[in-house]
């Protein structure tokens, strides 16, 4: 049997390794949420310091790292809260392909969806979590997670119609 002080270290050893293996991830989401990168580097970092110390509060009801993209997006969220205005929220992203006018309006419209719907969206093409992963992420159902993503998905299809050529 593990000593108080053996779990300890090895749910900080896990953590660890989640941070080396996870951290270009968890920045870039947490970009995403913050649209600016030293905003994101203060909430990844300021995250791993709270899970480091609320290691304890981690039931183990689902994956450890599911818990971490909870702290990490709600760190982020808070962030953005406290420093920016949505507006500045805007992720770039991959839309090269499209037309530039279609390009122009689809990251202040992303900005402008709720807060689930976005964090959804970066959970899922900026992390590339599945559904079950971002359904602990956001404590959430897995039916959510595609429930919410299709409703975006149908949202941004209506906003390039929309878009003007």
């Amino acid at each position: 049997m593990q000593s108080a002080d053996e779990t300890e270290s090895a749910s900080i050893e896990a953590l660890g390794a989640l941070y080396e293996a996870g951290y270009h991830r968890f920045l870039r989401v947490a970009e995403a949420i913050t649209g600016e990168l030293q905003l994101a580097q203060d909430a990844v970092q300021d995250a791993f310091a709270l899970a480091i110390r609320r290691r304890s509060q981690f039931r183990a009801d689902g994956p450890l790292e599911g818990w971490v993209w909870r702290v990490v997006v709600n760190a982020a969220c808070a962030v953005r809260r406290r420093r920016l205005d949505v507006s500045h929220a805007v992720p770039e992203l991959a839309i090269d392909h499209l037309r530039e006018s279609a390009a122009d309006s689809l990251g202040p419209f992303i900005a402008g969806l709720p807060e689930r719907q976005r964090l959804v969206l970066f959970l899922r093409y900026y992390a590339d979590l599945d559904y079950e992963a971002i359904a602990s992420a956001l404590d959430i159902r897995p039916g959510t997670v595609g429930a919410t993503l299709s409703h975006v998905h149908a949202a941004i299809r209506r906003h390039l119609e929309e878009v003007p050529s």
